[in-house]
């Protein structure tokens, strides 16, 4: 397979998004990280989802995880693939405003560093996803230790593609209690918010930003500036939540 370029692969990424409206990073200055990243997003649009993202190739390889991710190793969770997102992405946390793509809430639940597991290069663990089935250690603030990912429907152009996400056993692995967060009461492990107050901090800024159009308004000059649902630029919580 012929390699492309991040921006051929942020192709359907940026297709889908409307970047006046939402806040969502364009993709255009991160680099690679100093190791190889992973980020699991929490995220409530029309249907609540988690969102599995491994760096692979200067993107973020992306799954849709409709029931989280599992640290009981009898577990297999569906994953769905989505479009590659950019780097930058591993930071994102706010509300993708109504009438955009994926509207709603979300939160950034873990991030981390992963390593590939039976491979001995980033380009022998991205030909591993290709052929199906690649496996892999999670070194994050709430998941870690081996998973794999398999493909076990679909291929080729990706129609109808269906993939598991299973935990190994071993380091981080538990059995049956608290294997997978409450997806609402799940707290970010960046902000230590729930996606409720993410959205409630979202409202908050919109209805400040329409008192200061209003007054400015009354004082002769309209502040056209436009909510952004929610700051992706977030400050770092240093609390021991695990939920």
């Amino acid at each position: 397979m012929a390699e492309r370029s991040g921006e051929d692969r942020l192709a359907r990424y940026h297709g889908r998004r409307r970047f006046d409206t939402t806040d969502e990073p364009r993709g255009e200055s991160a680099g690679p990280s100093e190791e190889l990243s992973f980020v699991v997003q929490i995220h409530d649009a029309r249907r609540m989802h988690f969102d599995f993202r491994l760096e692979v190739d200067g993107v973020l390889k992306s799954w849709a995880v409709p029931r989280g991710p599992s640290t009981d190793p009898g577990d297999k969770r569906l994953a769905v693939p989505t479009e590659d997102h950019p780097m930058e992405y591993r930071e994102y946390e706010g509300v993708i405003a109504a009438g955009e793509y994926g509207a709603g809430p979300v939160i950034v639940w873990d991030e981390g560093s992963y390593r590939p597991i039976g491979v001995d290069s980033t380009a022998a663990f991205a030909a591993a996803l290709d052929r199906g089935h690649a496996s892999f250690r999670l070194n994050g603030r709430k998941l870690s230790g081996a998973y794999a990912l398999t493909r076990f429907r679909g291929g080729g152009d990706g129609s109808g593609e269906a993939w598991l996400l299973v935990k190994k056993t071993g380091s981080g692995s538990t059995r049956g209690v608290n294997a997978t967060p409450d997806p609402r009461r799940a707290r970010s492990a960046r902000t230590g918010r729930t996606l409720s107050q993410v959205l409630r901090s979202a409202r908050d800024e919109e209805e400040t930003r329409d008192d200061d159009g209003n007054a400015a308004d009354r004082g002769g000059t309209r502040d056209r500036r436009m909510p952004d649902h929610g700051s992706s630029r977030v400050h770092r919580s240093e609390g021991n939540d695990h939920a």
